[in-house]
């Protein structure tokens, strides 16, 4: 029995790690290490990337939507300000909303 769970949870693994990194995402070519979530310089639980990050804030004025002459807005096709967008020291540019929720990333070229 021991040997059977040993099997599935090693089989449940490469089959994850396959769709992670063989999934294509907005268009592009799959996904390998650099650009995974599950690397550490793209993850959310990299503090250059997470919403506590004071840089990352949306109480950080560069970031607040009150701020009219920032330039980090994203914006949708309407012209509608959806969010801002901050770069970490490495590399990797992360989209917040205007709440400073973290909508996704992009990782360093």
């Amino acid at each position: 029995m021991k040997y059977l769970l040993k099997t599935y949870v090693c089989v449940a693994f490469v089959m994850f790690s396959r769709a992670v990194f063989t999934q294509d995402t907005f268009g592009e070519t799959s996904l390998n290490y650099n650009n995974s979530p599950l690397n550490f310089n793209n993850s959310q639980l990299n503090y250059n990337n997470s919403p506590l990050n004071y840089n990352n804030s949306p109480l950080n004025y560069q970031n607040s939507p009150l701020n009219f002459n920032a330039t980090n807005g994203v914006y949708d096709s309407s012209g509608n300000r959806i969010g801002y967008e901050t770069k970490s020291p490495s590399g990797v540019t992360n989209y917040f909303s205007n709440s400073g929720d973290r909508i996704g990333y992009s990782p360093r070229k």
